[in-house]
Protein backbone atom coordinates (compact mmCIF):
# COMPACT_ATOMS: atom_id res chain seq x y z
CA UNK A 1 0.00 0.00 0.00
CA UNK A 2 2.91 2.35 0.67
CA UNK A 3 4.03 1.87 -2.93
CA UNK A 4 0.58 2.79 -4.25
CA UNK A 5 0.58 6.15 -2.46
CA UNK A 6 4.34 6.77 -2.55
CA UNK A 7 4.10 10.32 -3.99
CA UNK A 8 1.48 11.37 -1.43
CA UNK A 9 3.09 9.90 1.70
CA UNK A 10 3.66 12.41 4.52
CA UNK A 11 2.25 15.20 2.32
CA UNK A 12 -1.39 14.44 3.01
CA UNK A 13 -1.48 10.64 3.33
CA UNK A 14 -0.22 8.22 6.00
CA UNK A 15 -0.47 4.46 5.56
CA UNK A 16 -0.33 1.73 8.18
CA UNK A 17 -0.84 -1.76 6.69
CA UNK A 18 -4.24 -1.28 4.97
CA UNK A 19 -5.35 1.82 6.90
CA UNK A 20 -5.29 5.08 4.92
CA UNK A 21 -5.28 8.39 6.80
CA UNK A 22 -5.86 11.59 4.79
CA UNK A 23 -5.22 14.92 6.53
CA UNK A 24 -5.61 18.52 5.34
CA UNK A 25 -5.47 22.12 6.56
CA UNK A 26 -9.02 23.03 5.51
CA UNK A 27 -12.14 21.73 3.76
CA UNK A 28 -11.10 22.87 0.29
CA UNK A 29 -7.75 21.10 0.53
CA UNK A 30 -9.39 18.04 2.00
CA UNK A 31 -11.77 17.74 -0.94
CA UNK A 32 -8.82 17.79 -3.36
CA UNK A 33 -6.82 15.31 -1.30
CA UNK A 34 -9.73 12.87 -1.01
CA UNK A 35 -10.30 12.98 -4.76
CA UNK A 36 -6.63 12.18 -5.42
CA UNK A 37 -6.70 9.25 -3.00
CA UNK A 38 -9.92 7.80 -4.41
CA UNK A 39 -8.69 8.20 -7.97
CA UNK A 40 -5.47 6.41 -7.06
CA UNK A 41 -7.45 3.53 -5.54
CA UNK A 42 -9.53 3.28 -8.70
CA UNK A 43 -6.43 3.28 -10.92
CA UNK A 44 -4.99 0.37 -8.93
CA UNK A 45 -8.37 -1.42 -8.78
CA UNK A 46 -8.35 -1.34 -5.00
CA UNK A 47 -11.58 -1.18 -3.01
CA UNK A 48 -12.46 0.45 0.32
CA UNK A 49 -15.40 -0.84 2.33
CA UNK A 50 -17.74 2.10 2.90
CA UNK A 51 -18.89 0.88 6.32
CA UNK A 52 -15.27 1.04 7.55
CA UNK A 53 -14.60 4.54 6.17
CA UNK A 54 -14.96 7.87 7.99
CA UNK A 55 -14.92 11.17 6.11
CA UNK A 56 -14.53 14.82 7.12
CA UNK A 57 -13.59 14.05 10.72
CA UNK A 58 -12.12 16.66 13.08
CA UNK A 59 -11.13 13.98 15.58
CA UNK A 60 -10.18 10.43 14.73
CA UNK A 61 -8.80 7.33 16.39
CA UNK A 62 -5.54 6.11 14.88
CA UNK A 63 -3.16 3.43 16.17
CA UNK A 64 -4.66 3.43 19.65
CA UNK A 65 -4.63 7.23 19.93
CA UNK A 66 -7.10 10.03 19.33
CA UNK A 67 -5.68 12.75 17.06
CA UNK A 68 -7.33 16.16 16.67
CA UNK A 69 -6.47 19.85 16.37
CA UNK A 70 -6.20 19.90 20.19
CA UNK A 71 -3.39 17.36 20.23
CA UNK A 72 -3.01 13.63 20.73
CA UNK A 73 -4.50 11.57 23.54
CA UNK A 74 -4.96 7.93 24.46
CA UNK A 75 -7.95 6.18 22.94
CA UNK A 76 -10.48 5.60 25.78
CA UNK A 77 -11.62 2.33 24.20
CA UNK A 78 -8.07 0.96 24.14
CA UNK A 79 -7.22 2.12 27.64
CA UNK A 80 -10.16 0.15 29.10
CA UNK A 81 -8.22 -3.08 28.69
CA UNK A 82 -5.43 -1.63 30.84
CA UNK A 83 -7.89 -0.37 33.47
CA UNK A 84 -9.45 -3.84 33.80
CA UNK A 85 -6.14 -5.75 33.66
CA UNK A 86 -5.95 -8.33 36.49
CA UNK A 87 -2.91 -8.58 38.75
CA UNK A 88 -0.11 -10.41 36.86
CA UNK A 89 0.76 -13.85 38.23
CA UNK A 90 4.00 -14.62 36.40
CA UNK A 91 6.81 -13.00 34.41
CA UNK A 92 5.03 -13.50 31.09
CA UNK A 93 1.91 -11.68 32.30
CA UNK A 94 4.05 -8.87 33.75
CA UNK A 95 5.79 -8.44 30.39
CA UNK A 96 2.43 -8.36 28.61
CA UNK A 97 1.12 -5.63 30.91
CA UNK A 98 4.30 -3.54 30.71
CA UNK A 99 4.36 -3.96 26.94
CA UNK A 100 0.82 -2.63 26.53
CA UNK A 101 1.25 0.13 29.12
CA UNK A 102 4.62 1.05 27.61
CA UNK A 103 2.93 1.83 24.29
CA UNK A 104 1.47 4.89 26.05
CA UNK A 105 4.55 5.73 28.12
CA UNK A 106 4.91 9.17 26.51
CA UNK A 107 1.74 10.16 28.40
CA UNK A 108 2.97 8.99 31.81
CA UNK A 109 5.30 11.01 34.01
CA UNK A 110 7.95 8.78 35.54
CA UNK A 111 6.93 5.62 33.70
CA UNK A 112 10.33 3.90 34.05
CA UNK A 113 10.64 4.61 37.78
CA UNK A 114 7.08 3.49 38.36
CA UNK A 115 7.54 0.26 36.41
CA UNK A 116 10.95 -0.58 37.90
CA UNK A 117 9.70 -2.86 40.68
CA UNK A 118 7.68 -4.91 38.17
CA UNK A 119 10.44 -4.92 35.55
CA UNK A 120 12.84 -6.56 38.02
CA UNK A 121 10.48 -9.54 38.28
CA UNK A 122 10.83 -10.27 34.56
CA UNK A 123 14.52 -11.17 34.85
CA UNK A 124 15.81 -14.69 34.31
CA UNK A 125 15.52 -17.00 37.35
CA UNK A 126 13.99 -14.20 39.46
CA UNK A 127 11.30 -15.53 41.84
CA UNK A 128 7.91 -13.82 41.51
CA UNK A 129 7.28 -12.05 44.81
CA UNK A 130 4.49 -9.53 44.30
CA UNK A 131 5.29 -6.94 46.97
CA UNK A 132 3.25 -3.99 48.20
CA UNK A 133 5.49 -1.77 46.08
CA UNK A 134 4.64 -3.78 42.96
CA UNK A 135 0.93 -3.59 43.75
CA UNK A 136 1.14 0.15 44.38
CA UNK A 137 3.01 0.72 41.10
CA UNK A 138 0.57 -1.50 39.20
CA UNK A 139 -2.49 0.38 40.48
CA UNK A 140 -0.92 3.82 40.12
CA UNK A 141 0.24 3.13 36.57
CA UNK A 142 -3.27 2.11 35.53
CA UNK A 143 -4.72 5.23 37.16
CA UNK A 144 -2.27 7.53 35.39
CA UNK A 145 -3.02 5.96 32.02
CA UNK A 146 -6.77 6.31 32.53
CA UNK A 147 -6.30 9.99 33.44
CA UNK A 148 -3.55 10.69 30.89
CA UNK A 149 -3.37 14.30 29.64
CA UNK A 150 -3.76 15.45 26.05
CA UNK A 151 -0.34 16.19 24.58
CA UNK A 152 -0.08 19.34 22.50
CA UNK A 153 1.04 19.39 18.88
CA UNK A 154 4.51 20.92 18.33
CA UNK A 155 4.87 24.25 16.54
CA UNK A 156 7.83 24.30 14.20
CA UNK A 157 8.77 27.97 14.64
CA UNK A 158 8.61 27.99 18.43
CA UNK A 159 11.48 27.25 20.81
CA UNK A 160 11.50 23.80 22.40
CA UNK A 161 12.00 23.61 26.15
CA UNK A 162 13.28 20.43 27.80
CA UNK A 163 12.99 19.86 31.54
CA UNK A 164 14.97 16.92 32.80
CA UNK A 165 15.39 15.01 36.00
CA UNK A 166 18.02 12.39 36.83
CA UNK A 167 17.86 10.15 39.87
CA UNK A 168 19.78 7.08 40.98
CA UNK A 169 17.16 4.86 39.38
CA UNK A 170 16.03 6.57 36.15
CA UNK A 171 16.39 9.42 33.66
CA UNK A 172 13.32 11.48 32.87
CA UNK A 173 12.72 14.27 30.35
CA UNK A 174 9.81 16.54 29.46
CA UNK A 175 9.40 18.26 26.09
CA UNK A 176 7.36 21.46 26.16
CA UNK A 177 6.46 24.54 24.13
CA UNK A 178 4.81 27.66 25.54
CA UNK A 179 4.06 25.85 28.79
CA UNK A 180 2.26 22.97 27.01
CA UNK A 181 3.40 19.38 27.28
CA UNK A 182 4.34 17.70 24.00
CA UNK A 183 5.85 14.48 25.32
CA UNK A 184 7.72 12.90 28.20
CA UNK A 185 10.22 10.10 28.10
CA UNK A 186 12.02 8.06 30.72
CA UNK A 187 14.25 5.05 31.06
CA UNK A 188 15.87 3.13 33.88
CA UNK A 189 19.57 3.59 34.54
CA UNK A 190 21.95 1.07 33.05
CA UNK A 191 24.22 -0.73 35.49
CA UNK A 192 27.34 1.35 34.76
CA UNK A 193 25.38 4.63 34.93
CA UNK A 194 24.61 4.09 38.60
CA UNK A 195 28.27 4.99 39.26
CA UNK A 196 28.05 8.36 37.50
CA UNK A 197 28.61 11.57 39.42
CA UNK A 198 25.60 13.87 39.70
CA UNK A 199 26.59 16.21 36.87
CA UNK A 200 27.28 13.24 34.57
CA UNK A 201 23.86 11.79 35.35
CA UNK A 202 22.23 15.10 34.44
CA UNK A 203 24.24 15.29 31.22
CA UNK A 204 23.18 11.72 30.40
CA UNK A 205 19.58 12.89 30.71
CA UNK A 206 20.28 15.74 28.27
CA UNK A 207 21.82 13.33 25.75
CA UNK A 208 18.88 10.93 26.21
CA UNK A 209 16.44 13.74 25.38
CA UNK A 210 18.41 14.88 22.32
CA UNK A 211 18.54 11.36 20.93
CA UNK A 212 14.94 10.36 21.52
CA UNK A 213 13.49 13.66 20.26
CA UNK A 214 16.02 14.28 17.49
CA UNK A 215 13.27 14.63 14.87
CA UNK A 216 11.86 17.56 16.86
CA UNK A 217 14.99 19.21 18.24
CA UNK A 218 17.58 18.94 15.47
CA UNK A 219 17.67 22.18 13.53
CA UNK A 220 15.54 24.05 16.05
CA UNK A 221 16.28 26.25 19.05
CA UNK A 222 16.36 24.26 22.29
CA UNK A 223 16.50 25.39 25.90
CA UNK A 224 17.29 22.76 28.54
CA UNK A 225 16.49 23.44 32.20
CA UNK A 226 18.35 21.63 34.96
CA UNK A 227 18.47 21.89 38.74
CA UNK A 228 22.24 21.29 38.67
CA UNK A 229 24.02 24.66 38.48
CA UNK A 230 27.36 23.16 37.47
CA UNK A 231 25.93 21.64 34.28
CA UNK A 232 25.48 25.02 32.59
CA UNK A 233 29.27 25.52 32.69
CA UNK A 234 30.22 22.19 31.13
CA UNK A 235 30.84 23.77 27.71
CA UNK A 236 33.62 25.92 29.16
CA UNK A 237 35.48 23.08 30.90
CA UNK A 238 39.01 22.50 29.60
CA UNK A 239 39.42 18.94 30.86
CA UNK A 240 36.78 16.38 29.88
CA UNK A 241 36.90 12.59 29.98
CA UNK A 242 36.23 10.51 26.86
CA UNK A 243 32.57 10.00 27.68
CA UNK A 244 32.00 13.73 28.19
CA UNK A 245 33.82 14.49 24.92
CA UNK A 246 31.49 12.13 23.05
CA UNK A 247 28.54 13.90 24.61
CA UNK A 248 29.92 17.29 23.62
CA UNK A 249 30.30 16.12 20.02
CA UNK A 250 26.64 15.11 19.96
CA UNK A 251 25.45 18.32 21.64
CA UNK A 252 27.44 20.40 19.13
CA UNK A 253 24.93 19.38 16.44
CA UNK A 254 22.14 21.24 18.25
CA UNK A 255 21.31 24.89 18.90
CA UNK A 256 21.26 24.28 22.62
CA UNK A 257 21.20 26.46 25.73
CA UNK A 258 21.44 24.97 29.22
CA UNK A 259 19.87 27.02 32.00
CA UNK A 260 19.43 26.59 35.75
CA UNK A 261 15.89 26.44 37.08
CA UNK A 262 15.20 25.11 40.61
CA UNK A 263 11.44 25.22 40.14
CA UNK A 264 11.16 23.09 37.00
CA UNK A 265 9.02 20.46 38.68
CA UNK A 266 6.23 22.95 39.31
CA UNK A 267 6.07 23.96 35.65
CA UNK A 268 5.92 20.34 34.58
CA UNK A 269 3.25 19.55 37.16
CA UNK A 270 1.13 22.48 35.94
CA UNK A 271 1.33 21.23 32.37
CA UNK A 272 0.52 17.64 33.33
CA UNK A 273 -2.47 18.63 35.44
CA UNK A 274 -4.27 19.94 32.35
CA UNK A 275 -6.56 17.16 31.19
CA UNK A 276 -7.41 18.88 27.89
CA UNK A 277 -4.88 21.07 26.09
CA UNK A 278 -6.27 23.73 23.75
CA UNK A 279 -3.93 24.60 20.89
CA UNK A 280 -4.22 27.15 18.10
CA UNK A 281 -7.14 26.29 15.80
CA UNK A 282 -5.21 26.90 12.59
CA UNK A 283 -2.44 24.42 13.26
CA UNK A 284 0.07 23.89 10.50
CA UNK A 285 -0.44 20.50 8.89
CA UNK A 286 3.20 19.48 9.30
CA UNK A 287 2.77 19.55 13.08
CA UNK A 288 0.04 16.92 12.90
CA UNK A 289 2.17 14.84 10.56
CA UNK A 290 4.99 14.75 13.10
CA UNK A 291 2.68 13.41 15.80
CA UNK A 292 1.10 10.75 13.59
CA UNK A 293 4.51 9.63 12.30
CA UNK A 294 5.58 9.18 15.91
CA UNK A 295 2.52 7.03 16.54
CA UNK A 296 3.29 4.98 13.45
CA UNK A 297 6.80 4.32 14.68
CA UNK A 298 5.64 2.84 17.95
CA UNK A 299 2.66 0.89 16.56
CA UNK A 300 4.09 -2.59 17.06
CA UNK A 301 2.11 -5.62 18.14
CA UNK A 302 3.68 -7.38 21.11
CA UNK A 303 2.75 -10.82 19.75
CA UNK A 304 3.57 -10.27 16.07
CA UNK A 305 6.82 -10.25 14.14
CA UNK A 306 9.72 -8.16 15.48
CA UNK A 307 9.90 -4.79 13.75
CA UNK A 308 13.26 -3.20 13.10
CA UNK A 309 12.60 -0.47 10.52
CA UNK A 310 10.29 2.51 10.25
CA UNK A 311 6.99 0.77 10.89
CA UNK A 312 5.01 1.82 7.81
CA UNK A 313 7.66 0.49 5.40
CA UNK A 314 8.41 -2.46 7.68
CA UNK A 315 4.89 -3.85 7.50
CA UNK A 316 4.95 -3.60 3.70
CA UNK A 317 8.26 -5.51 3.62
CA UNK A 318 6.97 -8.16 6.05
CA UNK A 319 4.02 -8.82 3.76
CA UNK A 320 6.39 -9.39 0.86
CA UNK A 321 8.64 -11.57 3.04
CA UNK A 322 5.67 -13.79 3.90
CA UNK A 323 4.76 -14.18 0.22
CA UNK A 324 8.38 -15.01 -0.66
CA UNK A 325 8.56 -17.53 2.20
CA UNK A 326 5.53 -19.37 0.82
CA UNK A 327 7.36 -19.79 -2.51
CA UNK A 328 10.52 -21.10 -0.85
CA UNK A 329 9.73 -24.82 -0.59
CA UNK A 330 12.99 -25.59 1.22
CA UNK A 331 12.30 -23.00 3.94
CA UNK A 332 8.69 -24.13 4.40
CA UNK A 333 9.85 -27.75 4.68
CA UNK A 334 12.47 -26.82 7.28
CA UNK A 335 9.94 -24.80 9.29
CA UNK A 336 7.47 -27.69 9.43
CA UNK A 337 10.07 -30.34 10.25
CA UNK A 338 9.93 -32.07 13.61
CA UNK A 339 12.13 -30.43 16.27
CA UNK A 340 12.73 -27.50 13.92
CA UNK A 341 14.26 -24.31 15.32
CA UNK A 342 11.80 -22.39 13.15
CA UNK A 343 8.37 -21.31 14.31
CA UNK A 344 5.46 -19.32 12.92
CA UNK A 345 4.26 -15.90 14.14
CA UNK A 346 0.54 -15.29 14.61
CA UNK A 347 0.52 -13.72 11.14
CA UNK A 348 2.15 -16.76 9.53
CA UNK A 349 5.66 -15.37 9.12
CA UNK A 350 8.41 -17.98 9.51
CA UNK A 351 10.78 -17.07 12.34
CA UNK A 352 14.14 -18.58 13.27
CA UNK A 353 14.89 -18.17 16.99
CA UNK A 354 12.55 -15.17 17.09
CA UNK A 355 13.95 -13.45 13.98
CA UNK A 356 12.29 -13.14 10.58
CA UNK A 357 13.82 -15.71 8.24
CA UNK A 358 14.33 -13.94 4.90
CA UNK A 359 14.12 -16.42 1.97
CA UNK A 360 16.44 -16.57 -1.04
CA UNK A 361 15.15 -13.38 -2.63
CA UNK A 362 17.94 -10.98 -3.59
CA UNK A 363 15.54 -8.07 -4.08
CA UNK A 364 14.32 -8.36 -0.48
CA UNK A 365 17.84 -8.91 0.83
CA UNK A 366 18.87 -5.63 -0.78
CA UNK A 367 15.75 -3.68 0.13
CA UNK A 368 15.83 -4.44 3.87
CA UNK A 369 19.33 -2.89 4.31
CA UNK A 370 18.29 0.02 2.08
CA UNK A 371 15.23 0.84 4.22
CA UNK A 372 17.25 0.47 7.43
CA UNK A 373 20.05 2.69 6.13
CA UNK A 374 18.37 5.54 4.28
CA UNK A 375 14.67 5.60 5.09
CA UNK A 376 12.94 8.81 6.21
CA UNK A 377 13.93 8.24 9.86
CA UNK A 378 17.40 6.82 9.27
CA UNK A 379 20.66 8.45 10.31
CA UNK A 380 22.85 6.48 7.86
CA UNK A 381 24.37 4.03 10.34
CA UNK A 382 27.77 2.48 9.76
CA UNK A 383 27.98 -1.14 8.58
CA UNK A 384 28.83 -2.65 11.99
CA UNK A 385 26.09 -0.82 13.93
CA UNK A 386 23.54 -1.40 11.19
CA UNK A 387 24.31 -5.14 11.02
CA UNK A 388 24.13 -5.43 14.81
CA UNK A 389 20.71 -3.74 14.82
CA UNK A 390 19.27 -5.65 11.86
CA UNK A 391 20.33 -9.09 13.06
CA UNK A 392 18.10 -8.62 16.10
CA UNK A 393 15.10 -8.78 13.77
CA UNK A 394 16.17 -10.63 10.60
CA UNK A 395 18.20 -13.66 9.61
CA UNK A 396 19.58 -14.86 6.29
CA UNK A 397 22.83 -16.39 5.03
CA UNK A 398 25.23 -13.67 3.87
CA UNK A 399 23.41 -10.90 5.73
CA UNK A 400 26.57 -9.14 6.91
CA UNK A 401 27.98 -9.15 3.37
CA UNK A 402 24.78 -7.55 2.04
CA UNK A 403 24.83 -4.87 4.74
CA UNK A 404 28.50 -3.99 4.20
CA UNK A 405 27.95 -3.87 0.44
CA UNK A 406 25.03 -1.49 0.80
CA UNK A 407 26.72 0.88 3.25
CA UNK A 408 29.96 1.10 1.23
CA UNK A 409 27.89 1.91 -1.85
CA UNK A 410 25.89 4.71 -0.19
CA UNK A 411 26.71 7.98 -1.98
CA UNK A 412 25.67 10.11 1.01
CA UNK A 413 27.99 8.26 3.40
CA UNK A 414 30.93 8.42 1.00
CA UNK A 415 30.36 12.15 0.48
CA UNK A 416 30.41 12.78 4.24
CA UNK A 417 33.63 10.78 4.64
CA UNK A 418 35.40 12.81 1.97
Amino acid sequence: MNGVFQKYLDEFVIIFIDDILVYSKNSEEHRVHLRKVLERLREQQLFAKLSKCSFWQREIGFLGHVVSDRGVSVDPEKICSIEEWPRPRNASEIRSFLGLAGYYRRFVKGFSSMAQSMTKLTGKDVPIVWSDKCEDSFVKLKEMLVNAPVLALPQQDERYVVYMDASRSALECFLMQQGKMIAHASRQLRKHESNYLTHDLDMAAVVFALKIWRSYLHGGNVQVFTDNKSLKYIFTQLELNLRQRRWMELVADYDLEIAYHPGKANLVADALSTKRVISDTERDTEELVGIVITLRLCAMSVESEPLGLEAGDQVDILTRVRLAQELDAELVRAAKAEKSEHNFSINGTILLRGRVSVPKDEVLRQEIPREAHQSHFSIHLGATKMYRDLKRYYQWVGMKKNVVSWVTGCDTCQLVKT
